[in-house]
């Protein structure tokens, strides 16, 4: 083997391809999983995201915004369709009238109670693909 494959550039860019198809393989799979329960991968985003603030068990439509990295107006239409489909209700918060709630609904919890299940092996799998390109890294 020549010398210039076993610098640590090699190993680097090893170590990033492995977490990269490892990445794509655990979203491949969460978008499968999604559409096996009836969902997009966006709205099983959206349960996720109400359900990821400590303490409470909602999340306003500026907070999914941030968390998906999506506009606040795209996050209405998406929020909208997962009222249509019975998955969440929009509640105006109490504490401040102008922001909008966004909680899950009981057929939205078991969706998301079946796919965290779902990816807590492919969690798993990522977690030492995160590893092992910090360690190609060093």
């Amino acid at each position: 083997m020549s010398e210039t494959l076993r610098t640590p550039d090699k190993r680097r860019f090893e170590a990033l391809s492995e977490f990269r198809f490892r990445l794509r393989s655990f979203l491949r799979f969460s978008e499968d999983a999604a559409r096996a329960e009836g969902i997009t991968v966006l709205q099983y985003q959206l349960l996720l995201h109400t359900q990821g603030f400590p303490g409470r068990e909602w999340a306003t439509v500026g907070e999914i915004a941030e968390r998906l990295q999506a506009q606040p107006h795209g996050v209405v239409a998406l929020v909208t369709r997962c009222e249509e489909a019975g998955l969440v209700a929009r509640k105006t918060s109490t504490a401040d009238r102008r922001q909008v709630e966004v909680h899950l609904l009981a057929q939205g919890r078991k969706i998301l109670a079946r796919l965290a299940v779902q990816h807590a092996d492919q969690l798993h799998s990522l977690a030492e693909a995160v590893e092992l390109a910090s360690r190609g890294q060093e």
